[in-house]
């Protein structure tokens, strides 16, 4: 699996007084898309890391199309466009309801032993569910 929709309604406390997305938020919108495709994948992120895995962020990059509003439901799409090594890119393209673009972004995460906060391979476990 390379792309994974996941789809959420913007809550009141994200917004600022005009009822707008803080762009801040953004961030969180992404992580929700990695978690999401992970899961989809049949892959916990939590099991990851109680199984001695961490994948901190080391590059995000987001290029704000349009304001995302109060009580917006939104798609945040999440691909990844090659096989992970030790690092693994995210692309993702956020869209309200109406499917107008608000947001294109860009992660790379690095697969890091948790123990001994050194980079290590990405595990075989979640290449064998990749179909590249």
């Amino acid at each position: 699996m390379r792309l994974n929709s996941f789809s959420f309604r913007v809550r009141y406390g994200e917004t600022d007084q005009m009822g707008v997305v803080y762009h801040g938020n953004y961030a969180q919108y992404l992580e929700l898309g990695r978690v999401e495709w992970l899961r989809a994948l049949g892959i916990s992120y939590r099991g990851m890391e109680e199984n001695g895995i961490i994948l901190p962020v080391i590059s995000l990059q987001v290029d704000y199309k349009k304001s995302a509003l109060y009580d917006d439901l939104l798609t945040v799409e999440t691909k990844i466009k090659k096989p992970p090594l030790v690092k693994i890119e995210f692309d993702y393209k956020i869209y309200n309801e109406t499917r107008e673009l608000l947001v294109e972004a860009n992660t790379v995460l690095a697969f890091m032993d948790k123990k001994t906060n050194r980079p290590m391979k990405c595990p075989d476990y979640i290449l064998e569910k990749l179909d590249f």
